[in-house]
């Protein structure tokens, strides 16, 4: 969450390398994606874009507020959307087209869109040219991925995946293929990722209107600019902070290192307690973290916490993982509480400040505090220099009392004019503002100022660093991961805009709204059956058993079933929410994609009235 920076200062001035976010079941596929291509995430330009391409990213319901908000400016303007989605998802139901793609065959599509790009040269050549590295690699990869092959494996016809395309790149650089958010379809995780960024870069929408950009802050906007146009934050430094010298329990595979430095995965907490492998771990501290159910295999989670010595919990609920700690430490809500200044720059500098509105109830307290407190505690204090969260963010703004006291004002700042380094209009207004800005290409862009992190400093499109890592991943293909047994249904799930993930179930009003999460069956499907709208029904397989409630819908795919996560607890505090429908991690079992760390949220199960 937003105050989890404060956990890992604790670890690792206490000594412990091991600290984890909740990315490896969420966002970290795209991340760690665009990590190996570019050396970085781009954040894309929802409300100019033309044309945008979603392959399961339910913008509609997702947790990027801001991005529904731009999406409806897009559609506004009269955007085409285009949805791959094995189920009528909100943002599926109110594109121009929905395309009920079979699960796992996203790559497929993908690859046959780069196929035709290529082998109808609707691709942007100077851009390739000047900013990728591996082209001719990926050229021979995507030879023989044809519509009509991608057809066979994603049940989505040819002549509307080279339609697709076509429309796509004619709306080119102004168009995007949304690189998602909640991860991971399947084993193909990192190549499904890195596919849909190298359709970005076939368009040449990145640093265009409508497309793809790096996000610019301060430090960055005012070199351009020549003029100290916004403060820059103030990183925290403390002296003598310790370096823990254990290695991480998720290195164990060393495919997983672009992820152990960016929130690691947390799935292998699992392996490490029930294997003792690299070494054995005694206590689980978690904070505002439900890994109950957003970690896979229900069963094995159990398994780990009763092995451990130790579990903590620091929550605003008595979620269904804190009911297994030992130890509950209260936390207030983000309306009893201060936290220090978020960077939210994108196209400009942005900050924000979120502040304490009520005094919080009861021993409930920030966790900041409880995590600092207990650090003194432990004789850590001196790795502690600030008092509260006022003088933590004082410290960020570089002592500038006049500014911390206006962002207490206002809440938000943000300095500049949007700026994208390729687009002509755009540099032009920002030369206009600032007459000192450094000086334009010939063709009056910035377009030498955009540099990539990889290790060649461009776009990767091979990676010889991830073929010598995990040979044969040097260039995103097709590989044989079964989700499914021949006789099961498909098994997905995704988020649903009145709770957010596995958290807001125990909000009694939230919980009231929606208390339960039916499950999708194809009207065929439940025909074969014998199942009603309304009856109970039994989903099961070698993970586990869950009993539920069928929804009779055409908004999904005869082969699949879909629910809504965060539902059916087996702990923790009781709602109706909690105590109705499908848990979800009871049903998928505990698998890896390789080299982005996600756990898969696809699986196979057998559906039966109860």
């Amino acid at each position: 969450g937003s105050l989890s920076s404060h956990l890992f200062h604790l670890a690792t001035a206490f000594g412990s390398p091991n600290t984890f976010t909740h990315a490896s079941t969420c966002p970290a596929g795209k991340a760690i994606a665009a990590k190996v291509m570019m050396g970085g995430d781009l954040a894309m330009d929802i409300a100019n874009t033309r044309y945008l391409v979603s392959f399961g990213h339910n913008l509609y319901e997702g947790i990027e507020v801001a991005d529904t908000h731009e999406l409806m400016t897009a559609q506004e303007k009269g955007a085409k959307m285009v949805s791959f989605d094995p189920r009528l998802s909100i943002f599926s139901s109110k594109a121009d087209e929905w395309h009920a793609i079979r699960p796992g065959g996203d790559l497929a599509v993908l690859l046959a869109m780069c196929h035709v790009m290529i082998d109808e040269q609707l691709y942007d050549a100077s851009f390739v040219e000047r900013y990728t590295s591996g082209f001719e690699q990926l050229a021979q990869a995507v030879k023989e991925t044809t519509p009509e092959w991608a057809a066979a494996q994603a049940d989505v016809p040819a002549d509307v995946i080279v339609r697709v395309t076509r429309e796509l790149a004619a709306c080119a650089p102004h168009a995007i293929v949304s690189p998602g958010h909640r991860a991971t379809f399947s084993q193909e995780e990192i190549d499904m990722r890195r596919m849909i960024f190298t359709l970005n870069v076939l368009l040449g929408n990145i640093e265009r209107e409508g497309g793809l950009y790096q996000k610019k802050n301060a430090s960055v906007y005012n070199k351009l600019a020549g003029e100290k146009v916004a403060p820059t934050l103030a990183k925290l430094n403390i002296k003598n902070m310790p370096k823990p010298t254990a290695q991480r329990i998720d290195l164990v595979a060393p495919q997983f290192k672009y992820i152990a430095a960016g929130g690691g995965v947390v799935q292998s907490i699992i392996d490490a307690a029930l294997t003792q492998k690299p070494y054995p771990i005694k206590a689980w501290i978690m904070s505002r973290h439900n890994p109950f159910q957003t970690v896979t295999c229900r069963s094995d989670l159990v398994k780990t916490v009763e092995q451990l010595d130790l579990v903590v919990s620091c929550d605003v609920y008595l979620s269904e993982s804190a009911a297994y700690a030992d130890y509950l430490l209260p936390e207030c809500t983000y309306l009893e509480r201060d936290e220090e200044v978020s960077d939210m720059s994108g196209l400009h500098p942005a900050y924000a400040l979120r502040q304490q509105v009520v005094e919080p109830i009861g021993e409930a307290r920030p966790s900041w505090q409880i995590w600092k407190e207990l650090g003194e505690q432990l004789g850590l204090g001196q790795y502690y220099p600030w008092q509260d969260m006022q003088t933590r963010q004082l410290y960020q703004l570089n002592g500038d009392h006049a500014l911390a006291k206006e962002l207490r004002q206002k809440g938000y700042l943000e300095w500049g004019v949007p700026l994208l380094l390729r687009e002509p209009e755009s540099v032009r207004q920002f030369t206009a503002r600032y007459p000192g800005a450094i000086a334009t290409d010939s063709d009056n862009t910035y377009g030498e100022q955009l540099r990539f992190k990889s290790p060649s400093g461009k776009i990767e499109l091979y990676s010889s660093t991830l073929e010598e890592l995990l040979p044969g991943y040097g260039v995103p293909r097709v590989r044989d991961f079964a989700l499914k047994k021949e006789n099961e249904l498909y098994f997905i799930q995704g988020k649903v805009a009145v709770h957010t993930n596995g958290a807001t179930q125990y909000v009694p009003l939230l919980s009231e709204l929606m208390w339960d999460n039916a499950v999708w069956v194809h009207p065929q499907t439940a025909q074969e059956k014998g199942i009603k709208t309304g009856d109970e029904i039994w989903l099961e397989n070698a993970t586990g058993k869950e009993k539920g409630k069928a929804l009779v819908t055409p908004g999904i795919r005869p082969d699949t079933l879909f629910v809504y996560m965060g539902f059916g607890a087996k702990a923790g505090a009781k709602t109706a929410a909690t105590t109705h429908g499908i848990h979800c991690g009871n049903l998928l079992p505990h698998v890896t994609s390789p080299v982005s760390g996600t756990v898969v949220h696809t699986a196979g199960v057998t559906l039966s009235r109860a």
